[in-house]
């Protein structure tokens, strides 16, 4: 590490023989450590993206679980979006940057793409279903999005009102119904402005949401979330959470983006604060998996899939409140696995390639 920039302004006096020791490089310095409070939020943010997948075949036969969904499903990728957003806070255009952003997002975004499209041709049983990286299937949304996102992380550092103009964006894609599927836009444009917001907090803000009053008011809110949702099954689209389509879409005016936008905004930071308020600051036996996040996220999705595809939702005990416990808790064994270590060493060449080869040395 260079510390050149550490050392003081010598005196015009002779300087010392040696340097003071507080400011001699240390050859066995340990290299920067992880944020247990970040890592330990990436991983239980994606344990609810889990079990919110393997709740959704539950919702027809249970309001309950209707409600659960509606409530984790406001919140869930805002907040892995937002902590995204504040750990892009220095992406720019630099060469080295561009190389990770291809082979941390691109190249999984491709491979991943490919993949769930020969899955779903095998176990869907639908040969003819076609390969396209211009329409992201499942999961693979999330990278697109992250590519887009990191790529303009530059132009929303030197906005003057960026959370704002972020959100302005999402609601006018509410109500546009042309943009069409290519590249998810409807997702990448509705779900920007929690990223925006990330990419503008600081370290005191994380340290705001974990005060005790803030933790303790959090359990009446995400109590009366879940009593609202509750009410709500029956009479809201649960699609509004997805971000994937506009208010006519949906079949509502336009005017309701709008208002839907800025409603659901807030309703997912209230609940993303609930949420990072009751995070755990010190190290857990979980937050090793923090730094494997995007590995279970993109492999739980071939099991959420195929559960579908091989019809494993139909047996009626999983549809009784003991099968719905044993689905979640099977849910979050899976995830959890595929975030454990083995498994990123397994993965790694598809997750994070080096790929030398496909770049020029830098001269110097």
């Amino acid at each position: 590490m260079n510390v050149s920039h550490l050392l003081p302004t010598l005196p015009a006096r002779r300087a010392p023989a040696a340097p003071p020791p507080e400011v001699a490089p240390a050859p066995s310095a340990a290299p920067k450590q992880r944020d247990a409070f970040f890592d330990n939020a990436k991983y239980l943010a994606i344990v609810l993206v889990a079990m919110g997948h393997a709740w959704e075949p539950l919702r027809g036969g249970s309001r309950a679980a209707s409600a659960l969904y509606m409530t984790v499903y406001t919140f869930h990728m805002p907040a892995f979006i937002l902590i995204s957003g504040y750990f892009s806070r220095n992406f720019d255009l630099r060469p080295d940057r561009l190389k990770r952003l291809i082979t941390g997002v691109a190249v999984p975004y491709v491979l991943f793409e490919v993949a769930y499209t020969f899955f779903k041709r095998w176990a869907d049983d639908d040969p003819s279903y076609p390969v396209s990286l211009l329409d992201p299937w499942y999961l693979t949304w999330f990278l697109i999005a992250l590519f887009v996102w990191r790529l303009t992380t530059p132009l929303w550092r030197i906005a003057r009102w960026p959370v704002a103009l972020a959100l302005t964006v999402a609601a006018l894609a509410a109500c546009s119904p042309n943009i069409g599927d290519d590249l998810d836009l409807q997702r990448v444009l509705q779900f920007l402005p929690f990223f925006v917001l990330g990419l503008h907090m600081r370290p005191e803000h994380f340290r705001m949401m974990r005060r005790r009053e803030v933790r303790w008011l959090s359990v009446p809110v995400v109590a009366a979330a879940a009593v609202f949702a509750y009410w709500a099954v029956p009479r809201m689209n649960p699609a509004w959470f997805y971000r994937r389509d506009s208010a006519q879409e949906l079949g509502a005016p336009w005017w309701v983006g709008t208002v839907m936008t800025f409603a659901l905004f807030g309703c997912s930071m209230v609940l993303t604060v609930c949420f990072l308020a009751w995070v755990p600051r010190r190290r857990m036996w979980f937050t090793v998996l923090g730094a494997g996040t995007l590995y279970g996220y993109l492999l739980h999705g071939f099991l959420a899939k195929g559960s579908r595809f091989w019809d494993w939702y139909d047996h009626p005990w999983l549809h009784r409140p003991l099968g719905e416990i044993a689905v979640t808790a099977v849910a979050v064994a899976v995830v959890t696995a595929l975030c454990a270590p083995p498994v990123q060493r397994a993965f790694r060449f598809a997750m994070e390639p080096r790929m030398e080869w496909a770049f020029r040395r830098r001269d110097g």
